[in-house]
């Protein structure tokens, strides 16, 4: 693809760069693995110990009457399964003492070591902060704006959370809870400081500058104008600088697009108020940067879709020749899309993309 277009811009999947920024230290990663390992244990290992393990929740009237079993391909598996665990972690104690069986006492005895809670609880936290953001860059009408805008807004909090660390631990109620007064937070702070560094080393230098992103969010807060056009000519190489300032410097003297701009959004706003024929290279790099893919979540809700219906039950019955179009995929090509225009999605039925 570079030797077709060398002015090709590509980058890996925002959400799976978030994704392999949370790398957890040995002691850390023993742990969750252990956690994952007895989560399953109590829910897939037997049906009829999961049976007990559901009737035993309900009796003692805990806070869930089950557990959330691990799957190594969803994504926020892992924190969800933990999440659930932490609040019904005193049944599961007691539940597992009930079993008598080796495995089940080694568990058990896991479950009473204090560091290693301490841990847990830690991990709770931070995994429900990291699936808060997952959630928030999931969704197909997230631009790459979005995403790199929900991105920078976390990588301000990480730096919250390592403060808070050291303090009244008001973002991490589990470990709060946990370890109260006595407590060592060297390996704790020693991972977000990791994390947060991890994200600076993925995200700092990313395609897209800060100015080039502000320009779609909002052009009117640019200061720096020669900063912006140097910026924007470095990652669109057909840009031309003297241009964009001089389009620039007239598009925040514009009093209506001023008042347009703040009653819609700015997908709307480039791409059917702003003129082309007054601003024709600001509204280039616009369009190129809204229609800059910034996940792969849509192919692999495709993905997900197209497992549905390659299943032997339902290929038994289903006439793939009716399928209707949610169930196929749409993509929608840079060079195809028009300002103004409507666009209609070239969409391939699940029959083609399951051949």
């Amino acid at each position: 693809m570079k030797q077709d277009n060398p002015d090709l811009i590509a980058y890996h999947c925002i959400i799976h760069q978030t994704v392999l920024c949370a790398i957890m230290s040995e002691e850390f990663a023993e742990v969750m693995n252990t956690m994952m390992k007895l989560i399953n244990f109590l829910r897939a290992s037997s049906s009829v110990q999961h049976r007990l393990l559901r009737e035993f929740l309900k009796e003692t009237e805990a806070d869930a009457n089950d557990l959330l079993l691990h799957n190594n391909v969803r994504w926020l598996s892992k924190g969800n399964a933990l999440g659930r665990f932490w609040s019904i972690r005193k049944e599961t104690a007691d539940f597992l003492q009930q079993l008598k069986s080796p495995k089940a006492t080694q568990f058990a005895n896991f479950l009473q070591d204090k560091h290693k809670m301490d841990v847990v609880a830690f991990l709770v936290d931070i995994t429900g902060h990291l699936n808060e953001l997952n959630l928030r860059l999931q969704g197909q009408k997230n631009s790459v704006c979005d995403l790199m805008k929900t991105v920078r807004s976390f990588q301000v909090k990480l730096d919250i959370f390592k403060e808070d660390l050291q303090g009244e631990c008001v973002h991490f109620p589990q470990m709060r809870e946990q370890i109260q007064d006595e407590r060592d937070i060297s390996p704790y702070v020693g991972f977000m400081h990791k994390l947060i560094g991890n994200f600076c080393e993925r995200f700092d230098n990313f395609k897209l500058g800060d100015q080039l992103l502000l320009l779609i969010e909002n052009p009117f807060l640019i200061s720096e104008i020669r900063g912006f056009s140097k910026e924007v000519t470095q990652t669109f190489k057909w840009a031309h600088p003297g241009a964009l300032q001089l389009e620039l410097t007239d598009l925040k003297a514009d009093v209506a697009l001023r008042a347009h701009f703040g009653t819609t959004d700015s997908a709307t706003f480039w791409l059917q108020i702003v003129p082309e024929t007054t601003f024709p290279g600001l509204t280039k790099v616009a369009l190129h940067a809204l229609t800059m893919f910034g996940s792969t979540y849509s192919c692999e809700t495709a993905f997900s879709t197209m497992n549905i219906i390659k299943t032997n039950w339902l290929a038994g019955w289903l006439d793939l020749s009716d399928t209707p179009k949610g169930f196929g995929c749409s993509v929608v090509q840079n060079q195809k899309v028009g300002r103004g225009d409507v666009v209609e999605p070239i969409m391939f039925p699940a029959r083609v993309l399951c051949s």
